[in-house]
């Protein structure tokens, strides 16, 4: 996958999952993506309405369930932890 194309191995996508009325995953990742306490990214092409200019054939999105025993830092700090912004 990763070598699709030059862009496939380029960050297309980064998200923080905020529904978390959500209580389970159901395997379709464009719903489970938006899952409270996950956080997702895709690789390769995204969306040029937000900004992205990079091109790729390719658009591999990817769950990661931050719910229990996570940290997320920016600059050196928490920011979110275990499924939530802490700041």
């Amino acid at each position: 996958m990763l070598d699709t194309d030059a862009g496939a191995r380029y960050l297309g996508e980064l998200a923080f999952g905020l529904n978390y009325r959500i209580p389970k995953f159901t395997r379709n990742i464009l719903f489970d993506e938006k899952i409270g306490g996950t956080m997702h990214m895709a690789l390769g092409i995204g969306y040029p309405e937000t900004g992205s200019k990079n091109t790729s054939g390719l658009h591999w999105d990817m769950i990661c369930d931050l719910r229990a025993d996570s940290e997320v830092k920016a600059n050196g700090q928490v920011i979110y932890r275990n499924g939530k912004f802490v700041i």
